[in-house]
């Protein structure tokens, strides 16, 4: 007779190769190890929705940037750190992340 885990396994194997046979992680969309350059990010330029969502806030603190003002927020992006305006996406500063 199968134990409950022996079953539980089992079942865990079986839908395994019932989807091809591999599992794969999903994919994070904050890729902030990639350095991507952006000449079109410069102060008074706009960030685009989709680039601002695809970065992550930062703690500007731990990163030892500038404190943002009211209604702005430091992102990475392509290893690239963004201050920009949230609701407008004005950027204000932009910065290379110092390990490209």
């Amino acid at each position: 007779m199968l134990q409950p885990r022996n079953i539980i396994s089992a079942l865990i194997i079986s839908s395994v190769l019932m989807s091809g046979g591999v599992v794969f992680a999903q994919d994070d969309h904050h890729d902030n190890h990639t350095y991507v350059r952006h000449d079109e990010w410069h102060k008074g330029a706009k960030i685009s929705h989709d680039d601002w969502n695809r970065g992550g806030q930062v703690d500007w603190h731990a990163h030892h940037l500038q404190a943002p003002r009211r209604g702005y927020e430091w992102r990475e992006v392509d290893g690239n750190f963004v201050l920009a305006a949230v609701a407008t996406g004005l950027i204000a500063t932009t910065i290379v992340d110092s390990g490209h």
